[in-house]
């Protein structure tokens, strides 16, 4: 089934926050989510499979324990919403000549719409690597190399961020992607958890007329 981009963005936010992520970082994994989808990568899929995997797990786990030398994270995987955000904030680093190394990121191809924002900003392109695959974006186009299964790896043992970097073979973006049904499924069972449970007030405003006796 296809969605349009906006619809992707709402329903990543919301299930995002169901998840247990601050509205923040709820915010940055949605517009993350639409930027994949609409460079055709299965956003919706690899945004589900993060929030089942950390479902409800304190963030601190996943998150850096050090902006020093290599990235790693107390859980021995991180969040790639989370180091994608510092990556994004420590994007100057990587002007100034360093490469920004990250350890054990879970579904790494979540961390390169963070990369287009720090393109962005440094108006130069930015290149995210992990093993077989390499995709680099100036935060408007996208250039791709390394086989499909590698870019969609639930894992990379390492990962690496830099810039400035080449721009080959360009894509550009579309208005609608591909949905995969289950992924949408699992991300509207977490958006249901931000939904307010009835109250007996609200059903009986829902229910309108019907309640009423009017012999």
């Amino acid at each position: 089934m296809t969605h349009s981009l906006n619809e992707i963005e709402a329903m990543s936010k919301r299930a995002a926050r169901g998840a247990g992520l601050p509205w923040g970082l709820a915010e940055e994994a949605a517009k993350g989510t639409r930027w994949l989808s609409a460079f055709s990568f299965p956003g919706t899929e690899m945004l589900a499979g993060l929030l089942v995997l950390n479902d409800r797990l304190p963030a601190v786990d996943f998150s850096p324990t050090t902006l020093a030398d290599h990235w790693s994270a107390p859980a021995g995987r991180m969040s790639p919403l989370i180091a994608g955000a510092a990556m994004s904030d420590c994007a100057t680093h990587m002007e100034a000549g360093q490469v920004i190394e990250m350890e054990n990121v879970s579904f790494p191809l979540l961390v390169v719409p963070f990369a287009g924002g720090a393109a962005l900003r440094l108006g130069v392109p930015v290149s995210v690597s992990w093993e077989g695959a390499r995709l680099t974006t100036d935060g408007q186009r996208l250039c791709v190399q390394g086989a499909r299964t590698a870019i969609l790896a639930p894992h990379a043992p390492q990962l690496s961020c830099a810039a400035p970097a080449e721009m080959t073979g360009q894509s550009e973006p579309v208005m609608r992607a591909d949905v995969d049904p289950d992924a949408w499924e699992k991300l509207a069972g977490f958006a249901h958890r931000t939904y307010a449970p009835a109250t007996e007030s609200s059903r009986l405003l829902g229910a309108g007329a019907g309640l009423s006796d009017n012999d």
